[in-house]
């Protein structure tokens, strides 16, 4: 009934709703060091309060929640309807060719920014999907409220924060992810494993390693340093390791030796079969080289039988599993430090409803104890369903449908969103099926037109469902 009113709202209102996204993308809002006030730090804070004073200036009602979380309700009715957008983004990276990572641009119908598609320019969706409905004067008896978070990317302990002075509404959707509905998230073990062992000097040597910006993101780019190895050999063996998997390596002088700089191509670790991982190239190529034996490097090649280059579904280390509803068990090697006596890393692992902690923990911790690598983890998230014939979800895929054309269907992700511990909580959009948007990677974009359709389709859902 609203329908044509609503687009005409949202086509009206385009470059305004880009320009706000813009706004809010120049702000570098990754997680900082905490100070007084400011939980996850300046910039968090700085992309909080604008937000805040955006959704004031279109006359909503907002809440600060002692800057972890800030709210905007569109009317004082019945809580009904949450929409979770989150303002946080990990951080900018390197390798972006169409502009700055905080200079967002818009090129060939794409917005172009860290942040535009991860979850800014949806946030903002959202907030002009309320917009629309309260300035066109559709009347809904009960209340949409917009809760925008700043955590989402190391944790979301913002929102838990919030759930302890709020309830959840009846419904949730968060425009963290694509369309149509993603009623299923896999659970997950973050592993985080550690080793020592005695140092050694007998040459040629790994000196050191670093490798992964953070938990969830497949390394682009991973480093070390070897003493003791003739530049023809490292050349040599550098274009047959990159011939078998596609990483590149440079070297320059560095302190204590030569540096290796191994670059591959990032990626989300719920996704890891789309990059390529520069961290287990490395690894591979470390153990090509003529390195002495000892401790530091026989653990090098613990790590790698256990996780090795290409291996996306943890076959090597004995937890490869699919059910029919969420897929396949995926897994991520992402942060690794290894030094003269130890080593520390992480990997992500996202894990179908079939999986728990005896199928999947137990197994992992048991195989890196036999190579003497310690796993301390004790439990793992578990998955996330919300019944996809609900009547909520039944409205989000009609309106999905009414609007784009596609067949809607409930999908499943490897990716956690902030809907995960919600009962009755799901993702919905704000990119549309198929799209690479390259999210947590280089030259991150959002398609314009999909935003400006995501604010329609939103709208839409609040009408039905607040009605």
């Amino acid at each position: 009934m609203y329908k044509e009113k609503i687009e005409a709202y949202m086509e009206a209102h385009k470059q305004e709703m880009i320009d706000d996204i813009c706004t809010l993308c120049r702000i570098n809002s990754e997680k900082m060091a905490y100070s007084e006030g400011k939980p996850f730090g300046e910039g968090t804070f700085a992309a909080l309060q604008m937000a805040l004073s955006m959704a004031e200036r279109y006359g909503f009602s907002i809440t600060n929640y002692d800057n972890y979380v800030g709210t905007a309700d569109l009317n004082d009715g019945e809580r009904q309807l949450d929409i979770l957008a989150h303002l946080d983004i990990v951080p900018a990276g390197e390798g972006w060719t169409v502009t700055e990572p905080f200079e967002p641009v818009v090129k060939d119908g794409k917005l172009y920014g860290r942040g535009t598609a991860d979850d800014k320019g949806p946030a903002v969706a959202a907030l002009y999907a309320m917009r629309a409905v309260k300035e066109l004067g559709i009347p809904v008896k009960k209340n949409v409220r917009l809760i925008l978070g700043t955590d989402e990317e190391c944790g979301s302990s913002d929102i838990a924060e919030y759930y302890e002075v709020e309830k959840e509404a009846p419904m949730t959707f968060s425009p963290d992810a694509e369309f149509p509905v993603i009623n299923t998230e896999k659970g997950r073990l973050e592993g985080h494993f550690s080793a020592e062992f005695a140092p050694s000097e007998a040459l040629p040597r790994l000196v050191k390693l670093e490798a992964g910006i953070k938990v969830n993101v497949v390394p682009g780019k991973a480093w070390a340093v070897v003493e003791g190895v003739d530049t023809d050999t490292l050349e040599r063996t550098a274009k047959e390791v990159e011939k078998e998997t596609g990483i590149s390596f440079s070297f320059e002088q560095a302190e204590g030796g030569m540096g290796i700089t191994a670059q591959g191509e990032g990626a989300h670790a719920s996704t890891p079969q789309e990059g390529k991982n520069a961290l287990t190239g490395l690894l591979l190529y470390l153990t090509r080289l003529p390195l002495a034996d000892c401790p530091q490097m026989k653990a090098v090649r613990s790590l790698l039988k256990l996780f090795p280059h290409g291996d996306t579904q943890g076959m090597a280390v004995g937890i490869h599993m699919a059910d029919e509803i969420s897929g396949a068990l995926t897994l991520a090697f992402s942060m690794l430090t290894v030094s003269a006596d130890s080593l520390d890393g992480m990997f992500d692992s996202r894990c179908p409803i079939c999986a728990n902690e005896d199928n999947v923990l137990k197994v992992v911790k048991a195989a890196m104890a036999e190579e003497g690598i310690t796993l301390h983890n004790d439990s793992m998230t578990p998955p996330h369903h919300v019944d996809g014939n609900s009547p909520f979800v039944q409205t989000l895929l009609k309106a999905y449908e009414e609007d784009t054309g596609q067949k809607g269907s409930c999908q499943s992700t490897g990716g956690g969103t902030y809907v995960h511990n919600l009962k009755n909580g799901v993702a919905f959009g704000a990119s549309m099926p198929g799209t690479d948007n390259r999210m947590h990677g280089a030259d991150e974009f959002a398609v314009v037109e999909d935003l400006v359709t995501s604010a329609k389709i939103f709208a839409q859902v609040i009408v039905e469902l607040c009605g």
